[in-house]
């Protein structure tokens, strides 16, 4: 993965994560407590690129087996770049799998003319305002992008149900926090915002399991 030229820190390694992870437990202690009888945190570090993004389109709104079914019919058509994509007919991409609006979203981002390589260079806001101008891709699905694709280290995704409930969870809550709640909670967690969405997934999927929830 290249240099950022911005001063934004990047996750490259699990020391990375493992650095990043310290610092939280000692900034908020709640975070240690959550973090006892976790396995180690994941790198979950991703490719960047169109395909990398059309894939996150995707998968909005459907179940994890069908996602991955219809990114492998692609995969097989060719349907991985944006010239390839732009020029698909309408049918074409239904008989792939895509619904009406994700075909629509398809040709969106195909046509957007995004400078995938230009995105490492700019700050994490930046990134995020480049991806959600682009129709179906919303804050989620960008911030996701950026967090995992271009491994910035202080990014969240508070719109995320599965970092809310964690949050309810781990802040003992009486219930979700809102987005714009939680995102203004998860400001106290920077630099490593995105070291902390790691620990509140692997928490709520640990609490998920611990109460027999698959």
């Amino acid at each position: 993965m290249g240099g950022v030229a911005v001063n934004e820190r990047q996750i490259v390694s699990d020391e990375c994560v493992a650095e990043g992870a310290a610092w939280l437990c000692k900034a908020e202690p709640r975070f240690a407590t959550a973090m006892r009888g976790l396995p180690p945190l994941p790198l979950r570090l991703k490719p960047d690129g169109f395909a990398q993004l059309l894939s996150a389109i995707v998968s909005q709104q459907v179940s994890v087996a069908s996602a991955h079914a219809i990114r492998g019919k692609m995969e097989v058509a060719g349907m991985v770049t944006p010239k390839a994509v732009a020029t698909a007919s309408v049918a074409e991409l239904r008989a792939l799998g895509l619904s009406r609006p994700k075909v629509r979203y398809a040709h969106a981002l195909a046509g957007a003319g995004i400078d995938y390589a230009a995105l490492r260079t700019l700050p994490a806001d930046d990134a995020i305002r480049t991806l959600t101008a682009v129709p179906g891709v919303g804050p989620w699905t960008a911030e996701i992008y950026v967090m995992f694709s271009l491994g910035r280290a202080d990014v969240f995704a508070p719109g995320d149900l599965a970092l809310q409930e964690a949050a309810r969870l781990i802040f003992d809550l009486p219930a979700r926090p809102p987005e714009k709640a939680l995102r203004e909670m998860a400001r106290a967690w920077a630099p490593w915002r995105s070291v902390a969405a790691r620990i509140m997934w692997a928490y709520y999927k640990h609490d998920k399991q611990r109460d027999g929830i698959r």
